[in-house]
């Protein structure tokens, strides 16, 4: 008989190195200290935060900002709930001594009332209202019914809807009238220091900045001779 063939010995066969996933390949690319530092002047905010935004956004600056501000408004919503009762009044008077503005902003503690960041937003925002005349509500909804009313009932009878359907109509000067009220309210105003966000939205970034929830809560308007 012939000898049977010895057995070869099977080697263990490596492992196939899998692909780095992006998931991977982007936790693992950790953004320089020099980014971190860079975001954090530019954004006031944490270490930590600055980090994972970079790290989120593949170490994009503009997007990473964009990153923090979402992440800071959503903070701002859970803490616009809370009770506001400590604060400060601030003014404004115009250099000619004719236009004055008293504006009462709180806060939940006097420790934040008491903070220059907190102050100086009270000052922005009484400066804001001595800005435009036409304001002359806090929001939308503070607009009496009755003169929502009266101007639906005039805008209903301009001759340009003459003729239309009833349901255009209405869908018409719903539009004109919210950009009108929109005009005479402060929180839908472009914020004096950046118009590229609302008053509202000021609010809300600096609730994120505090921690605590700030609410604008009246302001008065004064003329020299109004009413006279």
């Amino acid at each position: 008989p012939e000898p049977k063939p010895e057995p070869v010995e099977e080697k263990p066969k490596a492992e196939e190195k899998k692909p780095e996933t992006k998931a991977e390949a982007k936790s693992s690319a950790a953004p320089s200290a020099k980014d971190v530092k860079a975001l954090r002047e530019r954004s006031k905010a944490g270490i930590l935060d600055c980090k994972k935004a970079l790290a989120e956004t593949d170490g994009d600056m503009e997007k990473a900002m964009e990153w923090l501000k979402k992440k800071g408004m959503a903070k701002a919503d859970k803490k616009a709930g809370n009770v506001a009762v400590e604060g400060c009044v601030a003014s404004y008077v115009h250099f000619n001594n004719k236009i004055a503005v008293l504006v009462e902003v709180n806060s939940e503690t006097d420790f934040v009332a008491n903070n220059a960041i907190f102050k100086e937003f009270a000052a922005d925002v009484a400066m804001q209202v001595a800005a435009n005349d036409d304001v002359a509500y806090m929001t939308v909804d503070d607009v009496p019914v009755e003169e929502k009313e009266k101007e639906k009932a005039l805008e209903m009878k301009k001759e340009d809807l003459e003729g239309k359907p009833d349901q255009i109509k209405e869908k018409i000067v719903a539009g004109r009238l919210s950009k009108k009220f929109e005009e005479k309210t402060l929180m839908s105003q472009k914020w004096l220091k950046d118009d590229n966000i609302t008053v509202q939205e000021a609010v809300k970034q600096i609730i994120a900045k505090l921690g605590e929830n700030i609410v604008v809560r009246r302001f008065e308007h004064l003329i020299l001779g109004e009413g006279l």
